[in-house]
This record gives C-alpha cells, structure tokens and sequence, in this order.
C-alpha cells in the first residue's frame, strides 16, 4: 500500500510543479508565446531522426525512416500551420458589431501517448500546449516510455531555453494504469490517443476528454478510377511504417468490371494476394482470441507472412486476401495496424458505397473513408460523402497521409489526433486544432500543390558579355569580389576588378576562398565586408568562391542569423520552420562562373561546411538567388580536363535529376532536356580542347546554367545527396562524386515497383523509367525500339546509361570510387555514417524514389567496387 501511494504522491507532486510553471506562462504575451513554440518547434526538428530511432528500437515497430517523416511533419508542419495563430489574449475584435473574442489556456493537459507514434505525438501535443499556454504532463506507453519521455523533455528543454517557465512539459516516468487514471481525474483536459480501452477511460476519468476513435478505413475503387494513381496511394500509405497510421487502408471495394485490372496492378506493383488456404492462416496470426494479435502490429508483410508460414517473395509491400460476403467475425473486415488488407469485388458503386459503410459500422465509425473516381465524377463523389459515416472522407489521396492534413489536401489541418466525432463515440470530429464544438465533416479531393519557376531577374551571355552587364550597376560606389586564388593566379579577378573600377567603384577582393568553404571562411570575409561596407558584391569563380559569397551575403545582410538556423532541413520549402529575410537591402549579388558545372549562378542553393563537424550543409532559399548572373565563355577557355570532365557530368547529373525529381515541371523539364542534350553533343570535343574548343566549351558553359535553372526550381535527387556526403567524408570532388553515382541511382530510380515512391501530390505513380526513356528518345539512342512497354521502357533506360558511361570512358571519368583513390578500410569506415547523412540530404526528399538508408548504402557499395550494372550486363 505504501508503494501504491508513493506512486500516486510522485504524479501529484509533478501535477503540483506543472501547475506552478503554467500559471506563469498563463501571463505570457503572444510575442513570448510565439518566439517558445518557434524554438521547440525548430529544435523537435532537428532531432527527428535519433527519436525515429529511439522509437524503432524501444517498440519494435514501424519504419525509422517513416518515423523521421512522422517526427518532422509533427514539428514543421503543425508550426507553419499555427504560427501566425492568434492564442493570448484579443483574438478578434470587431468593433463595427461590438463582437470579441479573448483566448485564455485551459490550465494542465494530461497527453496520453500510444505506443505506434510515441514521438511524433508527443512533440505534437507538446507543441500546441505550447502555443496555448498550457501545460502538459504525458503518460506514455509503458513499451515507449523512454523514447516518448526523451521527445517530451526535449521540447521542454527547448521551450525553456526560449523563456518559458521550467516544469512546462513533464513526462511520468514509470507510468502505471494507476499512474495514468490519477492523471487523468486532475488535469483541465485529457488528449487521448490510444486503444479503445484507454480512450473510453479517458472518456470516464471526470475530466473533459479529447480522444480518437480506431480506424477501419475503407477504400472504394470505381469503374473510372486512375487505376495506376489508385493503388499506387494505396502502397505508399500502407507501407508507411508498416501501416501503423490509424487512418490507413484496411479494406479495398472495386466495382468488378475493373477488380482484375486492379489486382494486376497491385501484384505489378509488389502486392501479393494470399489464395484462400493463406488467407485462412493469415486470419489465425492477425486476429488472437478474436482480437488484433499486436505481434504483428507495425511489423513488414514478409515478417507477417512468416509468422503465418507462408512463402512470399522477399520484396512483398502488402498481403491481400479477397473475401466475398462481410462477415463481421473475418479479421480482414477490421483494423490491422498492418500491410494487411481486406480486397472485395462487388457488381456496382451502389454495392460498393454500402460496402463502405458495413466496414466503417464495424469498427472505424467517424474516422476515414476514401474514394478513388474521375475527378470530374460529382454523382459517385455525392454519394459517397453523403453516405461515409465519417469524419475525412478523401478523394483520390493516400489515406495515411491525406487524413493527417495539409499533404494532399491543404485545408485540411495537420494533426497526428483524428477525432471520430459521436459516431465513434469521440467530442471531436474533425483534425484535433480550432472548433471542438460540432461534427464536421470533411471532403478533400487531392489537390498539386502549387509550384514556381524562380530565376535571376537578368542573365547575361555570350562571348564578351561581362562589360555591358556590369554597366546595369554603374550607380554603385563600392565592390567586393569574393573569389579563390585561382582566379587571382589566371588573371580573372583582376579582369573583373579593371571593369568595375571603369565604372567606378572601389573595389576589394577575398581571395581566400578554399574548395568545400566552411562557416570560418565566410566569417573571415565577413570581416572585410563589414569594414569595407560593399554596395555590390560579385561571385567569381566555380561552386565554392559562389556558395561562399551567397553565405557572406546573408550574413552581412542580417547579422543574427544563426548557421543552425539556415541549414536546418524543410519538407516543404514554402513551410519551412526558418524563414530567410530578404536580401539586397545592402547590396546586390551578381555571379560570374569561371566553370561550366555548379550552375549556382541562377540557383537559391549555397553548400556550406560545418568547421567544427566538417558536414556538408546544403542551404536552400530563394532569398540566395543572385540579382545577375553573367554567364561569358571567356573565362572557360583554359579549364584543365579533369575539371571539364568533373564539371560537365555535374551538369548532366542536374539536368537529369530535375527532369526526374517528383518536382519536375513543364516550365524546367525544357531547360533540363536542352542542358542534357548539349552535354552529350559538346562534352567530348570541350575535353579534348585545342584549337576549336570555343564552340564546344560555349555550349558546355550555357548548358551549366540552364541546368542549374531547372534543378533551381524542380530541385535534385538521391545522387546529389549521396555526393554531397562523399564530399564531406571522402573529399571527392562533388562533380567525380556525381559521375560515381549516377548510372547507379539511374537504375534504383528505374523500376515500377520501388520500395517506397516519393511523396508529392503530383507525383501520382512510378513513371520515372518512362522519363528516362524520353530522354533515351530525345538523343537517338533507341530509335529501333518500338511502344511504351515497361520493358522498352527499361531498355530505353539501359540505352541511356551505356551511353553515359560511354561518355564518362571518354572523358577520363574512373569506373569505380575505388578506382578513384578511396581506400577500401576508409570507405568501409565511413559508409554508415555517409548513408545516413545522405538520407538525411535536403536533396533526398524530391528523389522519385523515397529510399531507406540501406538502400543508399547499397548504392555507395556496388560503385565503390564497381560492380556491373544491369544496362553493362
């Protein structure tokens, strides 16, 4: 007994303190407020990947990277959603009708945490106690306490860094049934996300309660279905961290005129469908003493498959089993927290609406219902939303990612707690945020999110163009060049300087810019820039004189930002956690490359290097885009081969990484095609040099700044990102790295089945092969092949990648990154590390294929030894 009331003393002594800390914070401005959710928003951020980690290894469930997403969506996210929300005080005043509305915090809120997403949904919830001026005690599962707890106590480390009052989140530490339902009856509100039975508890506990329903979520394919985008969606909700998103995909209905295409697809696609002895024993491992067997909770489709004894191959996304009737008793009629699905046929759309709603009655009433129909096709999306008893009906999206907002759909609210409204028993039956009051249902149709093609204002070219371009800024009085000695040695900075003390101006030159510039380089020409107070700054030179000059641009520009700040990682870059200010209040950037490769003249990017770590940092803005970028062949004439080479697949690698990125667009696929085609045409004869190589180095020079337009605005990929650490660990130039790679990722990218596929809206299905052999069709590899197969797709594919490692032959290019010079001990040493730093890339997230982090480490090993590829075979 006396253990017994130790245990309930420690959790009213921690009430005790959180209630001290909120009051406090009760008192804050908005300012304040803003300022602690920004931080621990940004600080949950950077963090997403160790408690991805932590999660995977406490619990032994789900997918670290799907955990990293859930982590980063949870922070970036849920703050671009509520940052300029108004929660302290005077939230509306409308004095013409004499009507405002005053916010004030609810006090302490109890956050009950599951063991599917225990860090995800604890930096949620913190975070918007955050913003409320709440205070927040969590009770995590006790299979996830460690994990939740390190995510808890790092928004509130983070959060009192900002000022907030220390004891503003607390974690119980042993948490006890006993523990959670003291909890639960003295706190101000209960978020509860959890089963069934600790939602209803929650429900009864004598406080107000927030909880969430569990999901059986419905999918209805009809007859005029994207039947590619259809299961495509499917297989990348369903596989993310192995189904554990309550709102993901339980059950298929498909009108049966298109159910044998649509199993064809999925089975194309990775799926396998169990025949009905399987299917038999399938149910025995799901379902144990009629309830979900939670072995198999989170786990992959192999590892559920053996623990059925069946035999499945080894790269098997899902497992379907196709019923006929509903039979409430059948296990694959209800929630499986798994890639399992239930797959029904059934004669016509009406049989199949009330499909639907059987399988919601039995178990996911109010949470997720979803329709995949030709837009266009209002009567069947009508019925549909009029009929699904739930809270998000979705049209044509991902289920797991389209009910958790404002990824497919951006009106949507971004949350990881789904209420179910009275029909699953939940107050709340919208996306846990604003209006608790009411039902409200949902209808989001899948929505492209809106894209851009961003350049430099001017871009001057042809021979002999520096002169008349730099006359544009013949009013400005003082010039600073920030270049490399290089540049000194061959004269060219001299040159530019000579133009612009024509103009007029005062100039100053750094010249001690190294290769891969790190932050000590930019603070020391920091100093000069500040004494000298430049108008003006000019980027001379290749890929790091210009990354170093945008980060002394920025950081003369706006003193106080900080390094961590800027390099920090965005899903999004329009929903990015830190903004960047606009430039050129001070001075404008005008860029002159001396090498056709970086193309970051006309791009917002600027690698830059940690000094204490020695990581690469890719920092990405449009506010870094130069205001000129001048691209004159005069000062390629003379570039040694190896650079020539290096640069010119550099500039291949861009060009075919914008075409491909799930970012692509119509606007830089031209600039990306043409860039293609001038390197194949030009390259050779620019590496050869002598007497004609004007032509040839010209075309090589405009075609790095037209792929550096497209890769601007489409972004990269897994290529880019897997260099960039070669980079930082090996010191490989970045454009060998690139030349490394390349084929290697061409063919990972290559299949219709991937793994995982990237996730952007309009990113509809694999169709990358089918870029690659656009491309194949656009330089006259494959003219005798014949259709649009995927097997001529894969042949065009091979067509491509000879031809690129032909090119790469001639240019002098090593086979392997062992022929390269790196030694094998090194390599071995540095690959984990090296793959996941790419993984964790900016780069990565726009690659057509989302990869794991042992697929980028199988890629580094297969071209470090050079292993054959299929299109060499």
């Amino acid at each position: 007994m006396e253990n017994a009331e130790q245990s309930l003393q420690q959790v009213e002594d921690l009430l005790q303190r959180v209630r001290e800390a909120q009051k406090i914070y009760a008192q804050f401005s908005q300012e304040e407020v803003d300022a602690i959710f920004h931080h621990a928003a940004q600080k949950a951020t950077a963090q997403r990947i160790p408690l991805a980690k932590m999660a995977v290894e406490e619990t032994g469930m789900g997918i670290v990277e799907d955990k990293v997403i859930k982590n980063h969506f949870s922070s970036e996210y849920i703050y671009n959603q509520y940052k300029n929300t108004k929660t302290c005080g005077i939230i509306e005043d409308d004095k013409v009708s004499g009507f405002r509305q005053i916010a004030a915090p609810l006090g302490i809120v109890a956050g009950i945490i599951p063991t599917t997403n225990p860090t995800s949904t604890a930096i949620f919830k913190a975070l918007l106690c955050l913003k409320t001026r709440n205070g927040i005690i969590f009770s995590p599962h006790p299979r996830a306490k460690n994990c939740t707890r390190t995510a808890a106590m790092l928004i509130h480390d983070a959060a009192v860094e900002a000022g907030a009052p220390a004891g503003i989140v607390a974690c119980l530490e042993n948490p006890s049934l006993d523990q959670t339902h003291y909890l639960m009856s003295h706190v101000n509100l209960i978020l509860a996300t959890g089963g069934p039975g600790m939602v209803k508890a929650a429900y009864s506990s004598g406080s107000p309660a927030i909880g969430v329903g569990s999901g059986n979520t419905p999918v209805v394919v009809d007859a005029t279905a994207d039947i590619k985008m259809a299961v495509n969606s499917i297989l990348l909700s369903k596989t993310f961290d192995n189904g554990l998103i309550c709102a993901s995909e339980q059950t298929i209905v498909a009108e049966s005129c298109i159910a044998d295409q649509l199993r064809e697809e999925f089975i194309l696609r990775g799926a396998y469908f169990a025949t009905d002895e399987e299917a038999a024993k399938l149910a025995e491992v799901i379902f144990v003493n009629g309830s979900l067997n939670n072995a198999i909770v989170g786990q992959s489709a192999c590892k559920i498959a053996s623990m059925a004894g069946l035999n499945v191959p080894e790269n098997t996304k899902v497992l379907i089993a196709e019923r006929g009737e509903i039979v409430p008793t059948d296990p694959f009629a209800h929630e499986k927290l798994s890639p399992v699905l239930g797959f029904y046929r059934v004669p016509d759309f009406a049989t199949a609406v009330s499909y639907a709603q059987t399988l919601i009655e039995l178990g996911g009433a109010g949470h997720t219902s979803v329709l995949y129909t030709k837009e266009s096709n209002d009567e069947h999306i009508r019925t549909f939303e009029n009929t699904l008893t739930t809270g998000r009906v979705l049209i044509n999206m991902p289920a797991s990612q389209g009910a958790i907002g404002d990824v497919y759909n951006f009106r949507i609210a971004p949350s990881l707690t789904l209420g179910c409204g009275s029909w699953g028993g939940n107050s709340v039956s919208e996306n846990i945020g604003v209006k608790h009051l009411m039902n409200v249902k949902s209808v989001a149709v899948r929505r492209e999110n809106m894209l851009w093609f961003r350049v430099p204002p001017k871009i001057y070219f042809k021979l002999g163009a520096l002169e008349p371009a730099l006359e544009e800024f013949k009013d400005r009085k003082r010039a600073c060049i920030i270049t490399d000695k290089t540049m000194v040695t061959l004269g060219h900075a001299e040159h530019v300087s000579d133009v612009l003390t024509r103009l007029g101006m005062d100039v100053r030159i750094f010249s001690d810019v190294n290769p891969d510039p790190d932050i000590a380089t930019a603070e020391k020409a920091l100093g000069l820039v500040n004494s000298f107070q430049p108008d003006i700054f000019i980027a001379l030179g290749g890929g790091s004189p210009m990354d170093a000059a945008k980060i002394v641009w920025l950081l003369y520009e706006v003193p106080d930002i900080k390094f961590s700040d800027i390099a920090l990682r965005f899903m999004d870059i329009r929903k990015r956690i830190v903004s960047f200010p606009d430039l050129g209040k001070k001075a404008v950037m005008v860029a002159i490359p001396t090498t056709s490769g970086t193309g970051s003249e006309v791009t917002p990017f600027a690698v830059i290097t940690d000094s204490k770590t020695g990581v690469k940092y890719p920092v990405t803005d449009y506010a870094l885009t130069p205001d000129m970028a001048i691209v004159d062949p005069e000062f390629v004439m003379d570039l040694p081969k190896s650079l020539i080479a290096n640069a010119g697949l550099d500039v291949l690698t861009h060009g075919i990484e914008a075409y491909t990125s799930t970012m692509a667009t119509n606007f830089a696929d031209g600039q990306a095609v043409e860039a293609i085609r001038l390197v194949f045409k030009y390259l050779r004869r620019s590496y050869a040099g002598g007497e004609d190589r004007l032509v040839p180095r010209e075309k090589i020079h405009y075609a790095a700044t037209m792929a550096g337009m497209a890769f601007a605005n489409a972004f990269l990929g897994v290529c880019h990102s897997m260099a960039h650490a070669m980079g930082s660990y090996l010191h490989v130039p970045h454009g060998l790295a690139n030349a490394l790679l390349l084929s290697y990722v061409i063919e990972y990218n290559a299949t219709d089945t991937p793994t995982k596929q990237g996730m952007m809206p309009q990113y509809k299905y694999p169709w990358v092969k089918g870029r690659y052999a656009r491309l194949c069709d656009m330089l006259h590899l494959a003219d005798d092949l014949e259709g649009d197969s995927s097997e001529i797709r894969s042949q065009k594919t091979d067509r491509l990648v000879r031809a690129i490692e032909s090119l790469k032959k001639d240019v002098g290019i090593p086979s392997s990154i062992r022929e390269a010079g790196i030694a094998e001990n090194d390599f071995l040493d540095l690959l984990d590390s090296m793959s996941e730093q790419a993984f964790d890339d900016q780069c990565t997230s726009s690659n057509p294929r989302y990869p794991l982090i042992a697929e980028i480490r199988e890629l580094y090993r297969r071209a470090y030894y050079g292993e054959p590829l299929r299109a060499m075979s």
